[in-house]
């Protein structure tokens, strides 16, 4: 009893292993997605340092403002790149935690555009640059009630304060510091539109891929493995569509089943892989002569049914008698020396009110027919 109980926990520990292997997989993946939105941050906040060190030596603002500046940003990019190592923003659906981290640089931008109003100018392209990031990932609610968050703050910084919030350009030095800093801006606002369109491309790509995957599956679920034609539960999903659609339109539809004459010999004497190229070669026989609106399937075994919409029941007996022929006359032998392959069949022609059921049964009895008549025949009730 403890040793069959002791199954079930053996069997489950490979499958727990995948699990956390795939998780750590996603995680680490995840993390380094981080490290290079980490790095572009980091770049971008170099740049505003540069164009503020430049202000400086223009004496716009204090020299005192720049490490003060960059002591912020770094203390948040650490404090940010710590928590992620760590897995911290793996709790969260939001991997990248985005609206968080902006609300953290938004206050810092607005907290220096408040300080060192002479260079206002470097932290509203900040603003511009954070809130085209944040947009690609929040919903359109958090972007309102961020936006009007921020309208608010400026609304209180430009009117309800005496700090003189200006565009520099006295000097030479300054306007060529403020051209950096509206071409830069510029330019970085354009790499995060650049990195959102090949987003929506990768998106895009994805989507078509997925979409193809879905339909091979869909194909897959549908067709029988082996010979390629529709599986049992296929095509009789389809004999019940093309009952109803003659019925609605009022035209005749045949169906046949088919059987491959002595099938258990051929498997017997030649072997089950010599069969299954039979039923393969059999198979794509019949779909390359049938029409383009008939329908073929795996009825089950060496069994095959196939649907003949809008044929009457001497049209569909003149079309399996020609079936039939081209299949007897197939070069058998390569496969292997002295084999012959036939076929048999029975064909149904529906009737008023005609259930699939019973015009199976009828198909049924028709080919047993053409089995009691010495197979390689064709019998039409």
């Amino acid at each position: 009893m403890n040793s069959t109980a002791a199954i079930p926990a053996l069997s489950a520990a490979p499958a727990d292993e995948v699990d956390w292997a795939r998780t750590l997989a996603v995680r680490a993946k995840r993390v380094k997605q981080r490290r290079q939105i980490f790095d572009l941050i980091a770049v971008s906040y170099l740049i505003d340092a540069t164009l503020l060190l430049m202000y400086a030596f223009a004496d716009t603002i204090p020299f005192g403002a720049v490490p003060a500046y960059l002591g912020c940003v770094l203390l948040i990019l650490v404090a940010t790149v710590t928590l992620s190592e760590h897995g911290f923003h793996d709790r969260y659906k939001d991997y990248f935690l985005v609206l968080p981290t902006s609300a953290v640089l938004i206050g810092l931008a607005l907290g220096f555009m408040a300080c060192v109003p002479q260079a206002a100018l470097v932290f509203t392209g900040t603003l511009l640059i954070i809130f085209s990031v944040a947009s690609l990932h929040a919903s359109r609610k958090e972007c309102v009630v961020g936006w009007s968050v921020l309208t608010i703050a400026l609304a209180v910084l430009f009117l309800f304060t005496d700090h003189p919030i200006s565009v520099p350009g006295g000097s030479l030095l300054e306007r060529l510091t403020t051209l950096l800093v509206l071409v830069l801006t510029i330019g970085r606002c354009m790499f995060v539109s650049m990195y959102s369109a090949s987003l929506r491309e990768t998106l895009y790509k994805r989507g078509v891929e997925l979409r193809e995957a879905y339909q091979r599956i869909e194909e897959l679920a549908e067709l029988d493995e082996l010979t390629g034609a529709f599986n049992r539960r296929c095509i009789m999903r389809m004999l019940n569509e093309e009952i109803a659609r003659a019925e609605r339109n009022a035209t005749p539809l045949s169906l046949a089943l088919i059987d491959l004459d002595w099938f258990k010999r051929i498997n017997d004497g030649f072997g089950h892989p010599i069969g299954d190229e039979v039923l393969r070669t059999f198979a794509i026989t019949i779909f390359a002569n049938i029409r383009s609106f008939d329908r073929f399937g795996r009825y089950g075994g060496e069994e095959f049914l196939l649907l003949l919409p809008n044929t009457s029941r001497e049209q569909s007996h003149a079309m399996l008698e020609r079936l039939r022929e081209i299949v007897a006359e197939l070069d058998w032998t390569a496969f292997s020396p002295g084999m012959r392959v036939t076929l048999s069949a029975g064909i149904a022609t529906m009737t008023l009110g005609e259930t699939a059921d019973a015009a199976l049964a009828r198909a049924d009895g028709a080919l047993y027919t053409a089995k009691e008549m010495g197979r390689n025949r064709i019998f039409t009730i």
